[in-house]
């Protein structure tokens, strides 16, 4: 077994911010852990904690097996009630929106009614659909998704949603009509925007609390049904609602930020599962959000690990995307140790890049590269990415050493990297043509020999001014705040004024 590796594990700090059903995939990577002999874990404890997770649930027949499996015998007479129950429930609740279940099957009835634009809860009255028949409907979606069956929750949610949404009519016109279509007045065109709902949030006309918890709903469905897309943006509908039902002064500042913490995690099995297609951009771009950001540093400062990760993952990625090469990966690392200073948590991985980056310790950063073998393996979101994110680490550490030094010996860099002499030398060369680094070899001396890369005076004010507008933006909001709360306290006092008159 491998000591320590426990004192690594994030699984109690994330499940607070966790649907108790994303939870089980978790247990399960644990499971596999303890049988490798890789963490200190019982088995039986693990056991344990599956069981009373499922217990609030409705998947009795998986409660059933893990009760079995701990402590073997006959199934308690309150489980196969439970059983019963949670069948005739399910009953009951399909016999309650028959009708919309029935319109929803009935494809060419849905499709003349969507052309007509009454598919929606007021026009369905005319085919018997009550607005307690939609919520029945919900609430349907909801059981199933306590039964364990997402993939039928989510498609029963995907309609719910689609009652309330007014999205753009499909266009079949010619060039013409295109033609005509383009050169309307900006007065109709704005009058089409109306008339369609946010399509940032599945076109929803509108967003309340009842409307953001069933996008939660559908967010989980996509998530444990592992459809990564899908997943993407219904995190980016999840976030525009939040923000949505800020601004309308809906949900509170305390409130709408433990939304955010809770989405930040959640977000953690999207973005980590779907890095290949751009996965790690998003995720760094979500988390550098301000107000995400203060959601991390004030919640969950232990989501650091996850941000620096995904930075070193993605880094070269967005050098390589970047106008001015260099000039996003310099502004993504500037805003990750801002982070990482504001957070209180530590780990290997987080203290390698600060013995780097803030430290400038090559000794302290190798000693805590060799940790980070043990954090990735034991993370359930990093696990994957363990080989991948040593390649990367290794060339921040070569890129680093080489903004210091202006010669470098291959042999001591070999040393440094792990590697001999031929090897480093053959390992630099694919880095420098497929990093695009202004350095070359000299052989005959065996060294690295770097060019001079200054930044220009256009990238260094682009660097500095890019971030002022959100800053604005945050600052006025918090103005404004300010503003109205001072002027609720006035009414106030001249509300008492007048009562003691």
């Amino acid at each position: 077994m491998t000591e320590g590796m426990e004192q690594w594990d994030l699984t109690s700090k994330i499940s607070p911010y966790l649907d108790r059903h994303m939870m089980f995939p978790l247990l399960e990577f644990m499971d596999g852990l303890i049988k490798e002999g890789k963490i200190g874990y019982s088995s039986k404890d693990v056991a344990a904690a599956r069981l009373a997770l499922l217990k609030p649930t409705h998947m009795v027949d998986y409660a059933i097996d893990i009760h079995k499996s701990l402590e073997g015998g006959t199934v308690p007479k309150e489980m196969e009630e439970k059983k019963a129950t949670t069948l005739k429930t399910l009953e009951e609740l399909e016999n309650g929106c028959k009708a919309l279940h029935e319109l929803n099957s009935n494809a060419e009835e849905k499709s003349k009614l969507l052309a007509a634009g009454k598919w929606n809860v007021p026009a369905l009255g005319d085919h018997k659909i009550t607005p307690d028949v939609v919520e029945t409907y919900r609430q349907h979606a909801k059981f199933k998704f306590e039964c364990g069956d997402y993939k039928g929750s989510r498609d029963m949610l995907e309609v719910y949603i689609s009652l309330f949404a007014k999205a753009p009519k499909a266009s079949n016109s010619t060039e013409d009509d295109e033609l005509l279509a383009y050169t309307n007045s900006s007065k109709s065109q704005s009058k089409e925007k109306e008339e369609t709902g946010d399509s940032n949030i599945y076109y929803l006309t509108a967003v309340n609390e009842s409307i953001l918890q069933t996008l939660w709903g559908k967010l989980a469905c996509e998530i444990l049904v592992e459809d990564w897309e899908a997943a993407s943006v219904a995190v980016e509908a999840v976030k525009a609602a939040i923000e949505s039902l800020v601004s309308s002064n809906q949900v509170s500042p305390l409130k709408a930020l433990s939304q955010r913490t809770w989405l930040l995690h959640w977000a953690l099995f999207v973005y980590w599962n779907n890095s290949a297609k751009g996965g790690l951009e998003q995720l760094v771009e979500l988390f550098h959000t301000e107000r995400y950001k203060q959601a991390i540093t004030t919640n969950a400062p232990h989501l650091s690990r996850y941000l620096t990760a995904a930075v070193l993952l993605c880094k070269r990625r967005l050098t390589k995307k970047a106008g001015s090469p260099g000039t996003d990966a310099r502004r993504v690392m500037k805003n990750l140790i801002n982070v990482m200073q504001d957070c209180e948590h530590t780990d290997p991985i987080v203290e390698f890049v600060n013995c780097l980056c803030v430290k400038f310790d090559f000794e302290s950063a190798q000693t805590k590269l060799a940790e980070c073998e043990n954090v990735l393996a034991a993370d359930f979101f990093l696990c994957q990415q363990t080989a991948l994110f040593m390649e990367e680490a290794r060339v921040f550490v070569f890129e680093n050493y080489c903004r210091i030094h202006n010669k470098i010996d291959l042999s001591a860099l070999g040393t440094k990297l792990a590697m001999n002499q031929d090897e480093a030398e053959r390992w630099i060369v694919d880095l420098i043509r497929n990093a695009d680094l202004d350095a070359k070899i000299d052989s005959e001396e065996g060294c690295v020999v770097m060019g001079g890369s200054v930044q220009s005076v256009y990238e260094q004010v682009m660097e500095r001014t890019r971030d002022l507008n959100v800053r604005s933006a945050t600052l006025t909001q918090n103005l404004n705040t300010v503003l109205n709360e001072a002027r609720k306290e006035k009414k106030k006092k001249e509300e008492a004024a007048r009562e003691e008159d």
